[in-house]
């Protein structure tokens, strides 16, 4: 849950996909260190339960039920949100979805899904963000990325794509606002234990060759996206040091694909010895 040393307490956190793992991890955790907790996702239901836990916590929370690809949507979203709770302190653009899939095979229905969601979406929230920032004069808004979207890995080069995007804008953006009171972080996780993840490691399709019992919880994120906020980071990967590897890719590509060839085979190994 949150750090108890960081208070939130009157400081008001929107958080894009809250209705389920990540998402509505970082949002109980807000609530939990004291914040106005705006909640966003597209599923009415599931948002309004997480809302509900939330204010459990003693923390007020509004459930605003949207799609993020629908840019008309999000700034209609933010228009609720800062007329209900006036300052908008932290965003948290944490929406996504992943189709897994070899290049080979790759649909350009499920790639522009991807594309709505993971890069349209998180461009939506950045714009209605940048404006009530600039607005207010401060604020900070923390991207949930993916170390997949500093490495291509198989079968989610589609997945991949879309978070090398997000990337890269998100460091325009931040160059962008150098000299504003409005900080930027990029949050990089590898293979959570969310439905996000699960579901393609389980599911039709290509299934993602990485055994699930190494999946790191969602409070992994969440307090690495607490770190980004409190110590104003530009980039964190989760777990902490696990950039490490993506650092060790840039400089020796071939080997890295050789690496994690070897590490999915083995997995898949596994996985098939166990009769899953």
């Amino acid at each position: 849950m949150s750090n108890p040393s960081l208070s939130f307490s009157n400081r008001t956190v929107l958080v894009t996909g809250a209705s389920s793992g990540i998402g509505r991890e970082t949002a109980l955790a807000f609530g939990a260190a004291g914040a106005n907790v705006i909640l966003v996702a597209r599923g009415a239901k599931a948002l309004a339960e997480v809302a509900a836990s939330v204010r459990k916590l003693g923390a007020n929370a509004m459930a605003i039920p949207t799609d993020v690809t629908q840019g008309p949507a999000v700034a209609a979203c933010f228009k609720k949100a800062t007329r209900r709770f006036g300052a908008l302190d932290i965003v948290v653009n944490n929406a996504g979805v992943m189709i897994p899939s070899k290049v080979e095979d790759i649909r350009d229905a499920d790639l522009r899904t991807m594309l709505d969601v993971n890069l349209f979406g998180a461009l939506h929230v950045m714009q209605q963000a940048v404006k009530v920032m600039r607005r207010q004069g401060h604020g900070h808004i923390v991207n949930v990325a993916s170390l997949a979207g500093r490495r291509g890995f198989s079968p989610l080069g589609g997945y991949c794509a879309t978070k090398f995007g997000l990337v890269g804008m998100t460091e325009a953006l931040r160059m962008e606002l150098g000299g504003e009171d409005i900080h930027v972080s990029l949050v990089m996780p590898g293979v959570v234990d969310t439905p996000l993840a699960t579901s393609a490691q389980r599911g039709g399709g290509v299934p993602i060759p990485w055994p699930e019992r190494l999946n790191m919880p969602p409070s992994w994120v969440t307090q690495c996206i607490f770190l980004a906020i409190r110590f104003r980071l530009a980039e964190i990967a989760v777990p902490p040091g696990a950039a490490l590897i993506e650092k060790l890719a840039a400089l020796t590509p071939g080997a890295t694909d050789s690496v994690l060839r070897w590490m999915m085979g083995a997995a898949q190994r596994a996985a098939s010895a166990r009769g899953t």
